[in-house]
């Protein structure tokens, strides 16, 4: 048997230029066409299909990465009928300098997703969802950080590595359009892949978060989630409230009822246990070290209320100011969150009217280790069983997915992410869990159970992803870039 070949020594400071001029000269300017291009996640789009947005960025993007003339690469954009398109490509193994190609048949898979969140309301004057900025080294619109710019990154990364002739694994890619949806259409494509996805050994997501700019972030846990429409209804039409009020219950008050069944409105607790786990110990142990890291900054990110009261500034308050309860609170505790609302008229609108019904949507977070299709219907019947006043009260689940806790860490794997961090950022590397969930993460898990997974992302303080004024971190995202490029030149 020959002898392993060591890899060249990995040259870090030509990487961070490769990656930069990348940036700079190319991929900014694709990202600001991309922010352009409304292109919604189906469930926010529920004619996406004809509307053509999905498929313009899935086309743009396919055409840059096959334009980049990567030596080896191959790439299909995938179609399965009724179904989101997903574009899938693949780079052999290369020995680089080396006599010979890496002896380990093992894949790194490179996963991120091209459609969108809406617009949502209350972008600062001179910004909005679907006109892209630049200013400060922050490009702001809708997408750019999550997560247009994964598809862009990994190819420069895989770039970077060919630049200086490393040897590296076969790479693959997985580019989706349709997380923001809960991917109920990656599973069919990842079936339909699975033999030519191979045997993942790392996976490379970058659709995750940051808990600052000054160091590389490994997320190491993800919330599930679980979403539907909660509707109480009292009557068939509106009546004059002067009428009726008093003897017609108020619908939105049978809803507060409802949900106080679900939650403890003083403390946001959710009451019921099974939505509760354990917090590992590992978790937990990462949870403080990254709590002396960040310290208040975890409530300092996010963008207050606040009015003048007595010639003082007035400041909203979080639900707590100890930075590992902040931390545990925000990644391992189950959350309600009300994000839409129906059957109210706006208030230049609204008359003296009882109105005939209330519907919330409703946004549950779930700890990492709790079963999303389980929770879904322990929540339907708590909900719908006893309405107060036999109202109809229904809840339509939209979309779940379960939580992600991450593997044990390989020491190859430890090694290098904070080698990399070291390099390129002058920090080891920090372990965060993340509030929100990837659901391709828990489905990778199962389906390969020894990859190692590096789950990180751009989206740090004031990101603000899914809300107004979401920006991508210019500087952050190229420095990450030659990060992930040196991770997989570590790959034994």
């Amino acid at each position: 048997m020959n002898a392993r070949v060591p890899s060249a020594v990995f040259n870090t400071t030509q990487a961070l230029e490769h990656v930069s001029a990348a940036w700079d000269q190319d991929i900014v300017h694709r990202l600001e066409d991309y922010i352009r291009i409304p292109a919604k996640s189906p469930m926010f789009d529920r004619q996406w299909a004809e509307s053509g947005y999905i498929d313009t960025v899935v086309r743009n993007t396919a055409q840059w990465i096959e334009a980049q003339k990567v030596p080896g690469l191959t790439l299909e954009v995938l179609r399965l009928e009724g179904r989101t398109p997903v574009i899938f490509f693949e780079v052999p193994a290369s020995a680089g300098e080396a006599s010979e190609v890496p002896e380990s048949g093992q894949t790194v898979l490179m996963y991120g997703h091209l459609d969108k969140q809406p617009e949502f309301s209350g972008w600062r004057n001179d910004l909005g969802p679907w006109t892209p900025k630049y200013e400060d080294g922050k490009l702001y619109g809708r997408g750019g950080a999550d997560d247009g710019y994964a598809a862009y990154a990994a190819i420069a990364a895989l770039q970077a590595l060919k630049a200086q002739k490393l040897r590296h694994p076969r790479v693959v890619g997985l580019i989706e359009t349709c997380e923001e949806s809960g991917s109920y259409d990656l599973l069919p494509y990842v079936d339909a892949l699975k033999t030519r996805l191979g045997d993942v050994g790392l996976v490379v997501c970058l659709d995750s978060g940051a808990g600052n700019y000054d160091q590389l972030w490994l997320t190491n846990s993800l919330r599930g989630m679980a979403s539907g429409v909660l509707k109480v209804e009292i009557l068939t039409e509106g009546i004059h409230s002067g009428d009726a009020s008093g003897l017609v219950p108020s619908s939105f008050r049978i809803l507060r009822q409802v949900l106080d069944r679900l939650e403890d409105s003083k403390t946001g607790r959710l009451l019921p246990q099974s939505f509760h786990c354990e917090v590992p110990g590992e978790r937990l142990q990462q949870a403080q070290a990254t709590a002396q890291i960040l310290g208040d900054e975890l409530f300092k990110r996010f963008p207050w209320a606040h009015y003048d009261c007595g010639g003082a500034t007035t400041f909203a308050l979080p639900t707590t100011s100890d930075p590992l309860e902040a931390l545990l609170k925000r990644t391992w505790q189950p959350t309600l969150s009300v994000t839409g609302a129906d059957g109210f008229p706006d208030i230049a609108n609204a008359g003296n009217v009882l109105r005939p019904y209330t519907a919330f949507k409703l946004s549950l977070r779930l700890p990492p280790l709790v079963e999303a299709s389980a929770a879904v219907q322990e929540l339907k019947a708590l909900l719908e069983d006893n309405a107060p006043y036999q109202a109809k009260v229904t809840f339509e689940g939209l979309s779940s997915a379960t939580g992600w806790n991450a593997p044990d860490t390989a020491p190859w794997f430890d090694a290098a992410l904070n080698e990399a961090s070291q390099a390129h950022f002058g920090a080891s590397c920090g372990h965060i869990g993340q509030g929100g969930t990837i659901p391709l993460m828990n489905m990778l898990s199962k389906g390969f159970p020894q990859a190692q997974m590096m789950v990180c992302g751009v989206l740090g303080p004031k990101s603000n992803a899914h809300g107004p004024n979401e920006f991508l971190h210019v500087p952050y995202a190229k420095k990450l870039t030659a990060a992930v490029a040196q991770v997989i030149s570590r790959f034994p």
